[in-house]
């Protein structure tokens, strides 16, 4: 594994651009995403694991629920459509509410594969929305997983409800249908039963009665449309706070089931950012020709972007990308993304050469749209992945019974 240097232990309010040094890395270890199921299964007494974060008490029966797309800042600025997560910010019912950082990138496939596999990207080798596959030299797409890659080759670790599951924890996933035999799915959150439900009525109601299944149980639920919302109208519109109202409802509805001797937990993948729809904020990529010089391949997001140079073209790519983007992104050769801690403590080998030669994580309210090669992508209107307090902060909501 390639060892990179401590990480910076704070987590600045502002952090000025221009420097790596000035670059939040996410709390790996004490505060990320990867180390909740941790920190779970070492309450359950399930071998092989500690308690990360410190002040989580043990419970005997747990339940994540996760939420797409809701931000630890989101959730602060609209107290009046999410009274009750609000009601759980600063002291929750029996527990502390507290963020946490999804890790880098801040986007849905890392982080599933994050809190699943309880490692953060560097280990478990879903490190962005699309890298390159060594193998064969083109780009994967790891959250709708295409081209078709064989999952667990791809990720050969165990999940946290598969090692749950053999310690006698009774685990179960409740979430849609549609996720039942997806790729993601295998790799990141199978182990135990899956419990596929249309609603999310249907999920609180079902995620209650499994936890109560067992005198131990590890339960995980999952809802999906505030992040859509986001990503079609974006954050600041009627469509998404409609959307947190009916999350609002939902945690509230599973906590007052709760069985004894249980807890509650909702967090969420990522936060949410709108980008104007200006030259200034959404640079197009397949337009722009000094951008596009010495680039093979163009992966991860607008937000966080892994960049593939063509053979030797790697120093003037950095060097380029450094001239354009550096008042607004921060950019970072891969060795020093990787000796920065931006994607963890460790890098498999395996996932070494999945992360760019150049990698961009934005800093100003800007992306790097690719108009011609991610049409829809481009459209968003929400957007996150990057390492700012309102992409990269994740509720730890906590409500014990």
């Amino acid at each position: 594994m390639v060892q990179p240097a401590a990480a910076a232990a704070a987590w600045p309010d502002d952090p000025v651009p221009l420097s790596l040094d000035t670059a939040p890395v996410p709390e790996y270890g004490s505060g990320s995403l990867a180390d909740l199921l941790p920190t779970l299964a070492a309450g359950q007494d399930v071998p092989g694991f500690d308690r990360r974060i410190a002040e989580l008490s043990p419970a005997d029966r747990n339940c994540v629920f996760l939420i797409d797309g809701l931000g630890w800042e989101q959730i602060k600025a609209h107290p009046d459509e999410a009274p009750y997560l609000t009601s759980l910010l600063a002291t929750s019912r029996g527990g502390t509410g507290r963020p946490l950082t999804a890790g880098f990138p801040a986007t849905t496939a890392t982080s599933l594969a994050s809190v699943g596999t309880g490692l953060p990207p560097g280990e478990h080798g879903l490190p962005g929305y699309t890298v390159r596959d060594p193998a064969t030299g083109g780009l994967m797409n790891q959250l709708r997983w295409r081209p078709w890659t064989p999952p667990h080759v791809w990720q050969p670790y165990p999940t946290l409800f598969q090692l749950a599951d053999a310690a006698g924890v009774h685990t179960a996933q409740v979430t849609s249908p549609t996720f039942q035999d997806t790729p993601l799915t295998k790799v990141a959150l199978s182990g135990g039963t899956f419990h596929g439900r249309l609603t999310g009525e249907e999920r609180m109601d079902l995620a209650a009665a499994q936890l109560a299944a067992a005198d131990r149980s590890l339960i995980y639920t999952y809802y999906s449309e505030l992040d859509g919302s986001g990503h079609r109208f974006g954050v600041d519109s009627d469509a998404w706070r409609g959307q947190l109202m009916t999350v609002d409802r939902l945690v509230q509805r599973l906590a007052e089931q709760l069985p004894a001797r249980s807890t509650l937990y909702v967090t969420a993948d990522h936060g949410m950012i709108d980008i104007p729809f200006d030259e200034q904020s959404r640079i197009d990529f397949d337009e722009d020709w000094e951008l596009g010089a010495g680039v093979a391949l163009l992966g991860g997001e607008g937000r966080a972007r892994h960049v593939y140079a063509v053979p030797g073209a790697t120093a003037d790519v950095l060097a380029c990308w450094r001239e354009v983007l550096g008042e607004q992104f921060w950019v970072a050769s891969r060795d020093e993304a990787i000796g920065a801690g931006w994607f963890g403590p460790r890098i498999d080998e395996r996932v070494y050469g999945r992360i760019g030669d150049v990698v961009a994580a934005a800093h100003d309210d800007v992306v790097i749209t690719a108009s011609v090669n991610e049409p829809h992508e481009s459209a968003m209107v929400g957007m996150h992945g990057s390492m700012t307090a309102v992409e990269q902060l994740v509720p730890l909501l906590e409500v014990r019974a």
